[in-house]
């Protein structure tokens, strides 16, 4: 019991220092470790595994959407990089550059990828002649480099793993078509798997990707009532297409530039998983995404018949779910605490007494809910359980955003819900840049996304200087 405490004592709980919650919990859980080199991670086995769902899951809603896996190189010649001016001008200040080869200084500096547009760019100039070759619908997976001044673990890392999508298509449509396609595929992977709720919209200009025409994002609000933007898809327009050259032969008989997307989603998403549903005792882990969804708990396994049970019980649950069993000879309170702080959605307790009488007890890992169940029931009850836990996470984490979604009319009602009430703000915009940048320098809010399915007018003004406004904006305070 002392061992359990203990565990359990490792985690600051989230009302006191929500920063410091986070990092426990990410060390506490198994899923990093930190390294020699500032602000790079180790992702253990437990991270890495998760992070393996979500790229399985991901990977198959985008084949079935008709993509292709490719890999690409993750160097970048300078001269490369230079082509799309305002492309390079927005990863300036991150880019990390290799100037030697072995011991001899290279005759030109090889960019190390913080995302790969120009690569793909420099590939489809001889890969696309002909309306025949279109459209080219690419995705790598794979890792980039971005030299960041703070960082934490997933949400802002030097290095990290992501998928980076890239297309080319014959026409504007085409590639709008497919930009807001990919943004749909993000937000139902995120509602539908990790039980985080979303915010669909488009970027400001101010705020879109570099070299972009426009940005979409899916953006969700954590425990502490920041937001988190969880995913990114942008339509190019022919920009790129022009600065690299990318032509080709339409029906017409007349030379086209295409037009391209590039769409990605980063570990970072693994934060959200845990700052949505984490708690003071650890990870609270999504049934669909938990690399273990079942943990079978034997308790007095020396007891006749206990680990004969369990393994009985293990078997018959591994058909309808991811099960394993917990064989170490811990004491049974710190086998609960470790499954809990591992985020293990159902733990499964049996022992001498629930073996000779055919039952088991089922524990649920968010609400810590506990029935006992018959041995011969136990699978289709643990089955039916992880339905109901995933759909009630959803609930849950819907509830907690939209009861911190605030609406502002001017900068004084915005800057009290800025101080006094985290989550999104809803707010009319002027579409002015100016007011954008004051709202951000002296409130520290940024503009978060113009929403697809919202477009109530709560106002005629905007929110900063009371001119006429032209669209609704969710700002907020963002990680």
């Amino acid at each position: 019991m002392a061992k359990e405490k203990k565990l359990v004592e490792q985690i600051t709980s989230m009302e006191v220092d929500f920063a410091k919650w986070y990092t426990d919990v990410v060390k506490n859980a198994g899923l990093i470790d930190y390294t020699s080199v500032k602000g790079c991670m180790v992702i253990k086995p437990a991270g890495y595994a998760l992070w393996e769902n979500i790229q399985k899951e991901l990977d198959r809603r985008f084949k079935e959407t008709g993509v292709e896996n490719v890999y690409l190189p993750m160097f970048i010649p300078e001269s490369l990089l230079q082509k799309e001016k305002d492309h390079v001008e927005g990863f300036a200040p991150e880019v990390a550059w290799v100037t030697h080869g072995g011991l001899q200084p290279l005759q030109e500096r090889l960019c190390v990828r913080p995302t790969s547009e120009t690569l793909f760019c420099d590939f489809y100039k001889n890969e696309i002649q002909s309306y025949r070759d279109l459209p080219k619908v690419y995705n790598q997976w794979c890792s980039v480099v971005r030299w960041e001044k703070e960082t934490r673990p997933f949400l802002r890392s030097r290095e990290f793993l992501w998928q980076e999508g890239h297309t080319a298509h014959a026409t504007e449509e085409e590639a709008e078509e497919r930009t807001v396609q990919m943004l749909n595929v993000y937000a139902d992977f995120c509602e539908e798997e990790l039980a985080i709720p979303v915010i669909r919209g488009k970027k400001t200009d101010k705020e879109k990707f570099a070299g972009a025409n426009s940005t979409y994002t899916i953006e969700a609000l954590m425990h502490d009532g920041k937001a988190l933007q969880s995913g990114t898809s942008h339509n190019f327009g022919d920009g790129f297409a022009q600065a690299f050259g990318i032509q080709f032969l339409d029906r017409d008989n007349q030379l086209k530039y295409v037009h391209q997307t590039s769409w990605g989603v980063s570990t970072r998403i693994i934060g959200a998983i845990i700052m949505v549903h984490g708690d003071d005792s650890g990870l609270v882990l999504p049934p669909r995404i938990a690399p273990v969804q079942v943990m079978v708990v034997p308790i007095r396994q020396d007891a006749e018949g206990v680990m004969e049970a369990a393994e009985k019980l293990t078997a018959s649950i591994s058909a309808v779910a991811r099960a394993g069993i917990d064989r170490t000879d811990k004491s049974p309170g710190y086998k609960f605490a470790e499954a809990e702080i591992r985020g293990i959605p159902l733990r499964v307790e049996i022992g001498p007494k629930d073996a000779e009488q055919g039952k088991c007890v089922l524990v649920r890992r968010d609400t810590r809910e506990k029935r006992e169940v018959s041995l011969e029931t136990a699978a289709a009850e643990v089955e039916k359980e992880l339905q109901k836990m995933q759909a009630e996470m959803f609930e849950r984490a819907k509830k907690h955003r939209d009861s911190h979604i605030f609406d502002a009319h001017n900068m004084d009602e915005l800057k009290d819900i800025a101080e006094n009430h985290p989550g999104f703000i809803r707010g009319m915009w002027c579409g002015e840049t100016a007011c954008e940048e004051k709202i951000k320098e002296e409130l520290a809010v940024t503009s978060r996304c113009e929403p697809f399915h919202d477009k109530e007018q709560i106002a005629q003004t905007c929110v900063c200087c009371g001119k006429p406004a032209k669209k609704l904006i969710y700002w907020g305070k963002a990680y």
